[in-house]
């Protein structure tokens, strides 16, 4: 069950003098919309699991994997009786580290890794989750500390395999009949491609077009954007607007700052546009996301 909520924010209670959490989820219960700040890792052990991550909906099987990113919005539905590990862990220190924060970039807002989609590292990525879900039963001195090390282990895991990633969710039938052509794009362009992301990651509050990031990568903007959403699983006006909002996110946690200000200060040229973006991302206004937030702070 979830705790805390307020609207649509979790705050998440941890174990006791730690930033992680692990538990398993039994029975039929639903998670309606919700967000909150920690990463989050979903695997269930029996049954199927709906998990809707912003608008798209995701089917896990048993022994699936759903990494969802710190922010974004999902919901779980369960049909029939079931198991499920869940894992939660603040991650915000972490991504002081750049490579870290540009794999974290690059898989937002989620990952499925499963048998089918990333045979390549599957089996290595659920080993990781039984191993974290020992350490943090063992309650020892080092027992969140071993937690943390495990979760990057993944992350380097999923970041040197980043060529098989499934993205959350497949658009089409025919995007699956292309998967041998976008596999091999991915490993030729992969590296070019996270400095891509860097780049808009730290621009995004720039006047940037998708014309501008294509002559900057060296394609055709036609050609970057197939390229592009191959790699991130979303458009690049899709993308750069996650980031804004990501921007804007942190600036209404300052209570000086007007709704208006903080509107052009991430990269919006509108306060209606703005708005109307911040809602697709969040359900809610900018105001009641100000109103939650600060609430628990």
């Amino acid at each position: 069950m979830i705790e805390n909520l307020n609207g649509i924010y979790e705050t998440v209670n941890f174990k006791q003098d730690t930033t992680v959490k692990v538990y398993h989820n039994l029975g039929t219960e639903d998670y309606p919309s919700h967000w909150h700040t920690p990463l989050e890792i979903i695997m269930p052990y029996d049954k199927d699991y709906q998990v809707t991550v912003g608008t798209e909906l995701n089917m896990l099987g048993p022994g699936d994997i759903a990494v969802i990113c710190p922010g974004v919005l999902h919901s779980l539905h369960s049909k029939e009786y079931g198991r499920r590990f869940i894992f939660q862990a603040e991650v915000a220190p972490l991504q002081e580290i750049k490579s870290f924060r540009s794999i974290l970039n690059l898989i937002f807002p989620a990952i499925l890794i499963t048998p089918q989609g990333t045979p390549g590292f599957y089996a290595q990525a659920r080993e990781i989750l039984e191993q974290i879900d020992r350490e943090y039963k063992e309650n020892s001195f080092v027992a969140e500390l071993s937690v943390y090390s495990l979760l990057l282990n993944l992350f380097i895991l999923i970041g040197s395999n980043y060529a098989g990633r499934e993205p959350v969710a497949a658009d089409s039938a025919a995007d699956a009949a292309g998967n041998s052509t976008d596999s091999g794009s991915r490993k030729k362009y992969g590296m070019k491609f996270v400095t891509v992301c860097n780049y808009i990651n730290e621009h995004c509050t720039e006047n940037l077009t998708l014309d501008k990031i294509a002559s900057l990568a060296g394609f055709s903007k036609y050609h970057f954007s197939r390229l592009f959403k191959q790699f991130t699983g979303v458009s690049f006006y899709k993308y750069l607007n996650q980031k804004r909002i990501a921007c804007a996110q942190k600036l209404l946690l300052n209570p000086d700052m007007s709704i208006t200000e903080i509107t052009f200060q991430s990269g919006f040229t509108s306060l209606s546009a703005f708005i109307r973006m911040f809602k697709i991302f969040n359900r809610c206004t900018p105001s009641e996301y100000r109103q939650m937030r600060i609430h628990f702070v």
